[in-house]
């Protein structure tokens, strides 16, 4: 049944229902699109797509409303010298000064002195030719995205266990199979409210669900079993529950002889992590951690399933790396209904880095630093292999350089202003470009700055490919016409590679540009090739890797992992502290997260009227205890205060948040900005900055 939700869109809509996915999160949710009067199109559900099964959150709800030309750019903007304001201007215009722009940058200062910063919400067809014209037609190292912000520490444990990175191993359905789950730092309730039912269901097949968050959420209310660590101890968690699995015997002798290497060295590092000690560093409870690992260890399958809460922090990878050591040592990897898996946030932050935005990897997954690699991607661009730059740098490294080293930035589909660490710096360093190009849907708050903005097509108004978090490729297809003065991304790199000499190679077709993505990611760890859209229509998705001629691999690592020999690899980790610890200058925790009905820096979702009144703005979750100690009134507002910056927002009282923590949704620009606050401090391997804790004081405002 349709949704009485109707928002006005443009004058040209569908003339029949047109199957297609959400553009929010990683889920990425069939639906439908249905012609309504007036052009507009209503969402209808698809019960038959195994991933939702016809649920939709209510962002996924309203998405259509982001199509009207009430809330979106319709024209391109130029600032003005004279004014200093941003002001309408035609495509060839804006094109022109973009080119300009950039080539100008380039003369004066050398390629590496101009930037691309890319985004997880583009499609694969967009970020592959995103990455191209970075390394082709400005010849810049200087390219990486905001998927970084999402996944990066989840990839890097990935690719150090099993030598392959899919966020998760096995398809969804698999999970109410299972017969425990330990969820790490995820509120599905609030991220990805139909995924929620996999849990559900878990339970009622008489699964067990282990929920590890310092905050009783929605997601961890549904628990068997809740354990609430202090920010930032998910690492010495993990090992004390490593610690007991061998003290207690639990451990798979068989699998771990036949398919790993380096335990040995990992069980040592394991064994220094006692639970007594594991209980100080965490704040919990020895009996529950034997709980946990009761219930881990009795069935004979289990799974974890990690998210932002152990990835966004500065030891992410090896926190990470920790809970796939207690599934190796268990047996709980490489079996069916087994294994360790990463929920993935945005909507492409799989596809996203496969192929090309990422700074150090080409199309297919391939390392920018492998010579035969680089000589296949380079033969399908037709292109001298030695004329691709090496790897640049990690996303908060590129921003953190803006107005150094990097003097201009072309910026798609992200709003850093909002969603960076430490975002007012990277505000300022945003200002100092002598050159800022933003393609982007809406007037986000990093479009605000720009000198050029150049309005884009949406998720509707295009056909282009996404890839979920169970690695399924997915197929969004063109319900309607974009309105006069909107553009593809396509076409902005196409125009704008034409006038910087590269005519050829950037074409405007999705589909002519993933058969290209096919070529270039053949024989690479993420193989596309067998893969098209016939396929992926027929199929209702494709998961890869799917060399040509395949059948595709929803499952992976079942018969040997794809390390050189075959087998997972241990790494040996220890607990850290995180870089930031409270002291009597700031001696409160912050962490950060979601709500359900706005979605990462909020700059589509704060349009829509519906969710704006669900979730109007920014607030600070603190326990009763810390309240009356400080004076908190719930509803009033609060000051939070680190070493970078200032937020305010109302207090929200609840005993569902450790006394020792507080906690803030990032999703809102102005005094409300909570990644005002939060550390850029960075992961050594991923360069994941550590969003989910740092060091504060409040007080009433």
């Amino acid at each position: 049944m349709a949704t009485p939700h109707t928002p006005t869109a443009p004058a040209q809509g569908p003339a029949s229902d047109t199957a297609t996915h959400c553009p929010y999160c990683a889920l990425q949710c069939a639906m439908s699109l249905r012609p309504a009067p007036g052009g507009a199109v209503t969402v209808v559900e698809r019960p038959d797509f195994p991933v939702n099964r016809g649920a939709l959150c209510g962002k996924g709800r309203t998405a259509p409303a982001l199509l009207s030309s009430r809330v979106r750019l319709t024209e391109p903007l130029i600032r003005s010298h004279a004014t200093g304001a941003l002001e309408p201007a035609t495509w060839e215009e804006a094109l022109d000064a973009v080119a300009d722009g950039l080539a100008r940058t380039g003369r004066a200062y050398g390629p590496d002195a101009v930037g691309v910063f890319g985004g997880g919400g583009l499609t694969n067809e967009k970020a592959y030719a995103l990455g191209k014209f970075a390394r082709v037609a400005l010849g810049t190292s200087q390219i990486d995205y905001n998927g970084r912000f999402c996944m990066s520490s989840a990839a890097a444990g990935h690719q150090r266990a099993f030598g392959l990175d899919r966020g998760l191993p096995f398809p969804l359905e698999d999970i109410p199979r299972t017969g425990c789950v330990i969820l790490v730092g995820s509120n599905l309730a609030e991220t990805m409210p139909p995924a929620l039912r996999y849990l559900t269901e878990l339970k009622e097949n008489g699964g067990t669900l282990i929920v590890v968050d310092p905050r009783r959420t929605r997601t961890a209310e549904q628990a068997d079993l809740h354990l609430a660590p202090r920010p930032g101890t998910d690492l010495a968690l993990a090992l004390g529950l490593l610690h007991l699995v061998v003290a207690e015997g639990r451990t798979d002798e068989e699998f771990i002889a036949g398919r790993t290497t380096g335990w040995d060295e990992a069980r040592a590092a394991a064994m220094a992590h006692w639970p007594e000690l594991v209980e100080r560093l965490t704040g919990v409870p020895v009996p529950k951690l034997r709980e946990a690992v009761r219930m881990f260890c009795a069935p004979e399958s289990a799974m974890v399933l990690t998210a932002r809460g152990p990835e966004q922090q500065s030891k992410g990878t090896d926190t990470v790396s920790a809970w796939i050591n207690l599934c190796l040592a268990t047996g709980r990897a490489g079996r069916p209904l087994s294994g360790y898996g990463c929920l993935t946030g945005q909507g492409n932050g799989q596809g996203g880095r496969e192929h090309g935005q990422k700074a150090d990897q080409l199309p297919g997954y391939r390392k920018l630093t492998d010579p035969a690699a680089r000589a296949h991607v380079a033969a399908v661009w037709g292109v001298d292999p030695d004329s691709l730059p090496g790897p640049g740098r990690s996303a908060y490294e590129l921003l953190d350089a803006l107005g150094g080293d990097v003097r201009a930035l072309l910026l798609m589909g992200s709003n850093p202003v909002v969603s960076a660490p430490r975002a007012s710096h990277i505000e300022e360093r945003l200002r100092s470009l002598d050159f800022l190009a933003v393609a982007d849907v809406v007037l986000s708050e990093t479009a605000a700055l720009a000198d050029v903005v150049l309005p884009v097509t949406q998720w509707a108004e295009e056909t282009g490919t996404t890839t979920n978090l169970e690695g399924r490729v997915l197929l969004r297809r063109r319900a309607l016409t974009a309105p006069p003065g909107v553009r593809s991304d396509l076409e902005v790199l196409h125009g704008l590679a034409a006038r910087l000499g590269h005519g050829k190679g950037f074409p405007t077709d999705p589909e002519e540009v993933f058969e290209e993505l096919r070529r270039a990611s053949r024989g690479g760890p993420a193989d596309y090739s067998g893969i098209d859209y016939a396929r992926i229509a027929a199929e209702d998705g494709v998961f890869w890797p799917c060399p040509e001629g395949a059948a595709g691999t929803p499952r992976l690592f079942l018969d040997r992992f794809a390390t050189e020999d075959g087998r997972a690899r241990f790494v040996a980790v220890a607990h850290r502290d995180a870089a930031e610890v409270p002291d009597a200058e700031y001696p409160l925790l912050l962490t950060t997260g979601r709500v359900v009905a706005q979605y990462q820096s909020g700059a589509q979702t704060r349009r829509v009227d519906e969710l704006n009144a669900a979730a109007p703005g920014p607030y600070v979750e603190l326990h009763p205890r810390l309240a009356e100690r400080v004076g908190a009134v719930e509803g009033e507002p609060l000051v939070v205060v680190s070493r970078r910056g200032r937020a305010v927002a109302p207090a929200r009282i609840t005993d569902a948040i450790r006394a020792d923590t507080v906690f803030m949704p990032f999703h809102w620009p102005g005094e409300g900005r909570a990644n005002s606050l939060t550390n850029p401090a960075l992961d050594p391997v991923s360069r994941m900055p550590e969003f989910k804790v740092c060091a504060v004081r409040i007080h009433p405002a």
